[in-house]
Order: structure tokens, then C-alpha cells, then sequence
């Protein structure tokens, strides 16, 4: 891929200098993104660092029980394969497409390859990654202490700034999977989010019906988990 054909729909891609944006685009591979799509399965080495340009992936513990619960989110603004960033060639969790979209994937190899040659790189990734561990632990804390209604309009506003509209695909099935919570919980605060005029849900989709409304319902986690991505994306720590 040449540097004209390269999207830099990923903010990340999208703020390195030309210069070092040329060097990379070689060994970026457009891919797609389907729903459910698993791009690394727990303790499996990991291929492929991907820069999401559309769409959200999500990653996920599963415990021996057979539940999954969501840790973090990846879109636009970030990279799957965080870890080999940090020296490791795996992790114990998995990678799961949440919202179908589109990636530029580059294998492992090269990717280690561009952080040795690309000064501006290295850095911007582990700003982004201390924003991502950051996204960790602020929903952590907020798994433990808020009430499930507060954490679906937080998760609902963290997935509605990584797509470009306001519908999404969306199960309530899928949506208690990431929350971790059982399904009719999910039903009943999703329908406090519904009567309140703030979505609108049916057929596997959700809409962002008021987006102000949203985050007024949401707990404080949105906010900073918002303003830290801000905050180390946008300056130099």
C-alpha cells in the first residue's frame, strides 16, 4: 500500500509526520472487519497488529464459567495488539469485533521493524496505550460501583464516538455479554434508557436517539475516560 492509497481514518496514523507514514504504508494490508470477527484468541500468538479505521473491537476475559466480560474498547482512535507494543507476543484475553468496520493490519514482524525506525511512532502508542490501560481501570471501578442503567449509556456513548452514525448492531444478548451482567438485567436498563427517549432498540440495532440525554444518564466514567484519550492522544503526556 502506497502512501496515496493509505487511509489515515485511524487517529493514530493520522498524526505521524509524512515522512514516517510513507515509510509504513508498505507493509499496511487493508482488511476487513466482519461482525464476531476474532482477531487474537486468548494465550494464541498474536499475528498481526491492526489500526482500526471504522468500527469497534472489543476485548474480552472469558472465565471458566463460560461468561465473557468486556475489559476495554478499540476503535478508531487506537490498535488491536497492544501487547506486542510492550515486549509480549500474547495475552490471556481475547479480541472480538463488537461493530463491523475496516482495519489496516501489518504483521508482527514489521510492525517491531517501524517502532525501531519511526521515532514518532513508539511514543505516540504508549501514550495511547497508558490511555487504554487507563479505559481499564476506570471501568473496573465502574463495573463495581455503578448501577448497570449508568454503565449501558456509558458503554452505549464510548461505542457511538467510535462509529460514523448513530445506529449501530446490537444484541441485548451481546450487550449483557459486555457488561457482565444476565440479559434481563440488560433489558430492564436498557429500557429505562428507552422510556427515557434517549435510544431506540429492536431487530439486533440500537439508535442514539438523544446523545446529550445519554450522557447525562451516564456515569462519570464516560467522561473521564474520554478526557484522558484527550489529554495523552493530543500532547506529549
Amino acid at each position: 500500500m502506497t502512501y496515496h492509497h493509505i487511509s489515515t481514518r485511524n487517529r493514530l496514523l493520522a498524526v505521524l509526520p509524512r515522512p514516517e507514514l510513507e515509510k509504513i504504508s508498505p507493509d499496511l494490508e487493508s482488511v476487513e472487519l466482519p461482525l464476531r470477527q476474532v482477531l487474537h484468541e486468548p494465550g494464541e500468538k498474536i499475528a498481526h497488529v491492526y489500526f482500526v479505521t471504522r468500527g469497534v473491537v472489543s476485548m474480552v476475559n472469558e472465565p471458566d464459567n463460560g461468561d465473557i466480560v468486556e475489559f476495554a474498547t478499540i476503535g478508531p482512535e487506537g490498535i488491536v495488539g497492544f501487547p506486542v507494543l510492550l515486549g509480549a507476543s500474547s495475552m490471556p484475553s481475547k479480541a472480538i469485533v463488537q461493530v463491523p468496520g475496516q482495519a489496516l493490519r501489518i504483521s508482527t514482524a514489521d510492525f517491531r521493524k517501524a517502532l525501531d525506525r519511526l521515532p514518532t511512532l513508539q511514543p505516540l502508542l504508549l501514550r495511547y496505550t497508558m490511555a487504554l490501560l487507563n479505559q481499564v481501570a476506570q471501568v473496573t471501578s465502574c463495573n463495581r460501583l455503578h448501577e448497570v442503567q449508568e454503565r449501558c449509556a456509558r458503554w452505549l456513548l464510548q461505542t457511538h464516538d467510535r462509529v460514523n452514525s448513530d445506529s449501530f448492531p446490537l444484541t441485548q444478548e451481546f450487550l449483557a455479554q459486555m457488561l457482565g451482567v444476565h440479559r434481563p438485567t440488560v433489558t430492564v436498563a436498557a429500557g429505562i434508557l428507552h422510556k427515557a427517549g434517549l435510544i431506540d432498540y429492536g431487530r439486533g440495532s440500537v439508535t442514539i436517539i438523544d446523545r446529550k440525554g445519554l450522557e447525562v444518564a451516564s456515569c462519570s466514567c464516560y467522561r473521564v475516560i474520554a478526557a484522558e484519550y484527550e489529554r495523552l492522544l493530543n500532547s506529549k503526556g
